[in-house]
């Protein structure tokens, strides 16, 4: 029996609902990794699974990663390890993503999922803060592509030290940089909201970059460096 996500699972906030369960239904289902490591996600972390990104992101980061052929990549953020497994299933068995996160209860979860799945010899994980993992890091380009996911506050340091080890052509992809609709409401107060912001206004007005914020899930920026 084919497998539907429901439409929860795409995280979409400002798609009709309608049309949201539509594409969920024309798009391809989650395979039974993912469906695993979503079930224990919500088990083992509760409230917190709703940092999991959504189904359609997953799938389109694996996609894009395939098509740009990329071979290093970089997350920042992995909590349990869903978007990570994306990007190793797009970067082959010859590819290499190293990711950055703070807790190891969540990451355990992760490497039993990417063992489960055939690609933990693709990944290398690094505890503690991310910024001091970036900056131990050789200077100059050896990353095609990162996904940024983590503490908003922290966006545009991350920002800084990945474009720095970009090459050219190579893609960052940022998550909830919509803030559920909060960047456009001029009384937003929250820390999170202001840095995010912040963070867009630098990257549209940035020389260095070409960047698409789309309404995907909480909204994700793509950015490629020039």
């Amino acid at each position: 029996m084919e497998m539907t996500p429901p439409s929860s699972r795409r995280r979409s906030r400002f798609t009709d609902a309608v049309i949201d369960d539509y594409a969920s239904a024309h798009s391809t289902p989650p395979d039974a990794h993912q469906l695993d490591l979503q079930s224990i996600t919500q088990e083992k972390t509760g409230s917190a699974a709703r940092m999991q990104i959504g189904d359609d992101q997953a799938l389109l980061i694996e996609m894009i990663v395939r098509a740009m052929g990329a071979k290093r990549a970089i997350e920042i953020g992995t909590f349990t390890g869903y978007s990570a497994l994306a990007i190793a299933r797009g970067l082959g068995p010859e590819g290499q993503l190293l990711c950055c996160d703070m807790s190891e209860e969540w990451t355990s979860i992760a490497r039993v999922a990417w063992a489960s799945a055939n690609v933990a010899d693709r990944i290398e994980l690094r505890i503690g803060p991310a910024i001091e993992t970036l900056r131990s890091l050789p200077a100059g380009e050896q990353f095609d592509f990162a996904f940024i996911d983590a503490d908003k506050t922290g966006y545009a340091e991350y920002y800084e030290e990945v474009l720095a080890r970009l090459r050219p052509g190579g893609l960052i992809l940022l998550d909830n940089m919509l803030q559920s609709g909060q960047v456009v409401e001029a009384s937003a107060t929250d820390d999170n909201v202001a840095a995010i912001c912040s963070l867009n206004d630098t990257i549209v007005d940035d020389p260095r970059v070409k960047v698409v914020l789309i309404t995907i899930g909480d909204g994700v920026s793509f950015v490629q460096k020039l």
